[in-house]
């Protein structure tokens, strides 16, 4: 980089020395550049920045030969000539709300007064017109004529550039099978808001849990803390989908160490459809009576005889972990073969004295 630069030129730098009210930029060149302390100083007037950290700023003009940036344009920088020159390079410039006027507002850049719209002033979240009058913010000069007398700003652009700005830190921060830690915000019906470091991420009902979730509410509260896995982003919309369900074991992993062909079990029915009743055997594990298997009149309604919450006792028919497909029968349940089985020991068939022709018939 040479030490020649258009006024209005942006450069990145490197803050190499902070003394006293002087900033010494970077330009990889004989000649550092400077940059006044005070714009980047809090209300307290502390320097918020160190020796070392990388800033953006546009070149002003040459003070003694030495170049001098600015990050935006205010105070004695400010007269006309300068707020031209920041109209034509898109310098944002900082002005203080002097008051609500009709249409708008009216602003103080340095000695110079602009005018703000109502539209211009915000962006995406909109204040009450009191709240930004008294207040110091930066603005970008959308038009600047009859030399000077006549220039409209806009804050809303400075939010919306600065915007798109912390949207493409978020791009390189957040990736795809991410794990973050996040706190939850707000529950809607169909999920739940978590906040994940600034950025306001969305959490499905379906990627809550590997199990069946009713309702949001049963699962998650306001304030919680939780772990999850970035599933979706789409910067351009502004969307990032997460979901916690992804960091459980899957329990189909290992579904056919606990179930095998023949197996009974007394489930609950989670789900009637039109092919059949859904039984759901675990967390997480459902499995399907055919309706087929049910045994029902070709004509019955299905749903008019079953309902999720009902109990079913059930036989495993077949497991297919791979496809994460249990097939089920109905059955007597574990009471009713516990029940025989305990009267069918206490009788004999055949004990010398006397025949119970019922225990007789159990045993065929």
């Amino acid at each position: 980089m040479n030490n020649y630069f258009e006024p209005g030129q942006e450069i990145e730098t490197t803050i190499v020395q902070i003394s006293g009210d002087t900033i010494f930029l970077d330009l990889n060149a004989k000649t550092e550049g400077t940059l006044d302390s005070a714009e980047l100083a809090d209300k307290e007037g502390n320097i918020t920045v160190k020796e070392g950290d990388k800033i953006k700023a546009f070149f002003l003009t040459n003070r003694s030969g030495v170049p001098h940036f600015t990050t935006k344009i205010a105070g004695q920088n400010a007269d006309a000539d300068m707020l031209e020159k920041a109209f034509k390079a898109a310098i944002p410039v900082q002005g203080k709300v002097e008051k609500e006027i009709k249409g708008g507002f009216e602003v103080k850049v340095g000695s110079t007064r602009a005018f703000c719209p109502f539209s211009q002033m915000g962006y995406k979240q909109k204040e009450e017109p009191s709240y930004y009058v008294g207040r110091t913010l930066s603005f970008k000069i959308q038009e600047f004529k009859e030399g000077g007398k006549n220039i409209i700003v806009s804050n809303r652009a400075i939010m919306e550039l600065e915007h798109k700005e912390s949207l493409k830190g978020l791009a390189s921060k957040y990736a795809v099978g991410d794990i973050v830690t996040g706190k939850v915000v707000e529950l809607k019906d169909k999920g739940a808001v978590v906040d994940i470091g600034g950025v306001q991420a969305f959490l499905p009902i379906s990627e809550i849990s590997r199990g069946h979730v009713n309702a949001v509410s049963d699962k998650l509260s306001a304030g919680q803390e939780v772990k999850a896995k970035i599933i979706r982003t789409d910067w351009e919309k502004e969307r990032v989908s997460i979901s916690t369900r992804e960091l459980e074991a899957d329990p189909w992993d290992t579904v056919s160490d606990r179930y095998a062909e023949g197996d009974k079990i007394d489930g609950v029915i989670s789900r009637v459809a039109d092919f059949g009743v859904f039984i759901n055997l675990e967390e997480g594990i459902d499995g399907l009576v055919h309706k087929s298997a049910l045994g029902l009149d070709a004509n019955t309604n299905i749903k008019m005889k079953f309902k999720a919450g009902d109990k079913l006792s059930v036989v495993v028919k077949a497991v297919d972990s791979k496809n994460k497909k249990i097939s089920l029968v109905t059955s007597t349940s574990h009471e009713q073969d516990q029940t025989t089985a305990k009267y069918m020991s206490s009788q004999s068939s055949d004990d010398g004295d006397t025949y119970n022709p019922f225990a007789a018939l159990l045993k065929k």
